[in-house]
């Protein structure tokens, strides 16, 4: 019967199948003619010594065992444009896996989207990145497939307990991702080929009578008796439904004022909030593979690092291998930063988020915003940032060295984040704890990483979107809204997921939800 094997290679085996298949047959004691196909399961990079090893899980299948190539398919979908209608705002991957799991349960969905279609947000996103412009409903942050779309769709989540992780990757490659989603320790398509999968899952949706609506804004969350009855969107059309899942995404600012001025409960929520730190990947690779050149069978080197200064946790977020930093500002007055890698992480930078967990405490001055005052930091910083840099979608910027001496850098070179860079010194743009933690983080984590605490190495503030400041309560069992019925807070938008996969995971629960409720 086919044999299961958990094993450690070199990378240049573990990348070649003829050499795979040779060192498999010496640790079963087989020709290697007797192997009719190996199956790789899971696969991940173990560099932790100074020889490199991937770490593999395979299957062998030898000649006159059974095996057949599977191919993963889409779930079968039935026509539902005569099936009741489910509202959902959004279409990220919450929406967007909501309304597929709508479908697959015989409901209609009509989904809505205040920004553009993958390819209307392009020309949006070229005129933020070179004429400073910025779109409030078509930007990185809003338009179809949301925040990932364009800002690196990363599919690693350590959310394993929420949902079905795997489901979520075999949709995926039934939509045209590549397998190896499945197999890799830390999935990752890259924004160069996601449009394509998130126009793809729109199509089905139409396909099989959903309603996608493009251009369309939200104003207004129709209630009767504390009970949905619809919504009405920015050119006073009326759209009616009695469930309504909200899957708005975390900068969706609007709706949260919508729903606090309606008096519809929500809630501060603490976030973090940062800076995006840019070194050339191949200094990355050296720190990481402990090599001066990684070689050909190995990927650009991410990282991951943690530590605890003053008592609050200060940690990389979204690090992007081979990758470049984005403008991602949702209004005209901010600035704020974000990094994507496209699928073959090839660029010469690398970059990552380096955040500080905030506390509730830290909004006691925006106060008086009641629920939305982790939203008014946020967006206080934001605008500093705008204003210090120029008043256009350049941000400031800072050599690292510099920064941890309080030192303004005589000059800041290139970097990868288009709109360009002002030097500033960094401790203008945040409050003194902020900047203090963030300078004594940065030489921790120059101990625990040898080489990255350098002058070459550029900070861009701020790394401001890392979640939603507000969390939309719900109950845990229904995941309906505590006081409103009918409403569905989903996603990040309302506290509940944090990525691509943990996002589309709630998306297909509250669907789920409202199955059950309708029954």
């Amino acid at each position: 019967m086919p044999r299961e094997l958990l094993l450690q290679v070199t990378p240049e085996i573990a990348a070649n199948e003829l050499l795979l298949h040779d060192y498999l047959s010496k640790q079963i004691k087989v020709s290697p003619k007797e192997i009719q196909h190996v199956s790789i399961l899971k696969r991940s990079i173990d560099a932790r010594q100074k020889a490199i090893k991937i770490n593999l899980k395979v299957i062998i299948y030898l000649k006159g065992e059974p095996f057949q190539e599977t191919k993963i398919e889409l779930p079968v979908y039935k026509d539902v444009s005569n099936a009741q209608e489910v509202i959902v705002v959004g279409a990220g991957p919450a929406g967007l896996f909501a309304a597929l799991q709508l479908i697959e349960l015989g409901l209609k969905p009509i989904l809505i989207e205040r920004g553009k279609d993958v390819r209307g947000r392009r020309r949006d996103l070229k005129a933020i990145n070179v004429d400073h412009l910025v779109n409030e409903d078509s930007n990185y942050c809003f338009g179809e497939g949301g925040a990932g779309t364009y800002s690196d769709g990363k599919l690693y989540t350590r959310s394993k307990k929420r949902g079905d992780v795997t489901r979520i990757l075999e949709l995926l490659v039934a939509f045209g991702a590549s397998e190896d989603i499945l197999v890799e320790a830390h999935p990752h398509i890259g924004t160069n080929k996601l449009p394509k999968i998130i126009e793809d899952i729109r199509n089905k949706i139409r396909e099989f009578g959903g309603q996608v609506l493009f251009d369309t804004k939200v104003t207004d969350i129709l209630v009767k008796n504390n009970e949905v009855e619809g919504i009405v969107t920015q050119n006073g059309d009326k759209i009616l439904a009695n469930k309504l899942i909200l899957a708005t995404g975390h900068s969706a600012r609007d709706i949260f004022e919508l729903l606090d001025k309606k008096k519809i409960f929500i809630e501060a929520k603490p976030f973090a909030l940062g800076v995006r730190a840019e070194h050339s990947q191949e200094l990355i690779d050296s720190i990481q593979y402990s090599c001066d050149y990684r070689g050909e069978h190995l990927p650009p080197a991410p990282y991951s690092i943690v530590k605890q200064v003053n008592g609050r946790g200060m940690y990389s977020f979204c690090m992007c291998p081979g990758g470049v930093i984005a403008p991602c500002a949702t209004s005209p007055g901010e600035v704020v930063t974000n990094g994507w890698s496209p699928s073959k992480r090839d660029q010469v930078t690398a970059n990552s988020g380096i955040v500080i967990e905030l506390k509730l405490e830290d909004f006691k001055p925006y106060a008086k915003f009641g629920a939305l005052a982790g939203m008014e930091f946020q967006k206080s910083i934001e605008q500093k940032a705008w204003h210090l840099a120029g008043e256009t979608q350049k941000v400031p910027a800072q050599r690292m060295i510099d920064f941890t001496q309080n030192k303004v850098s005589s000059e800041i070179p290139k970097t990868s984040y288009v709109p360009g860079t002002t030097s500033v010194e960094m401790g203008q743009v945040f409050p003194g704890f902020l900047s203090q933690i963030l300078r004594e983080g940065f030489k921790e984590f120059g101990k625990s990483m040898r080489g990255y605490l350098t002058n070459e190495a550029i900070l861009h503030a701020p790394e401001s979107r890392t979640s939603s400041p507000v969390r939309i309560p719900r109950d845990p069992i229904t995941y309906e809204h505590l006081q409103i019925k009918g409403l569905y807070p989903c996603g990040e938008g309302a506290g509940y997921a944090g990525g691509i996969i943990s996002a589309a995971i709630d998306g297909e629960k509250c669907a789920l939800m409202i199955a059950e409720a309708l029954k």
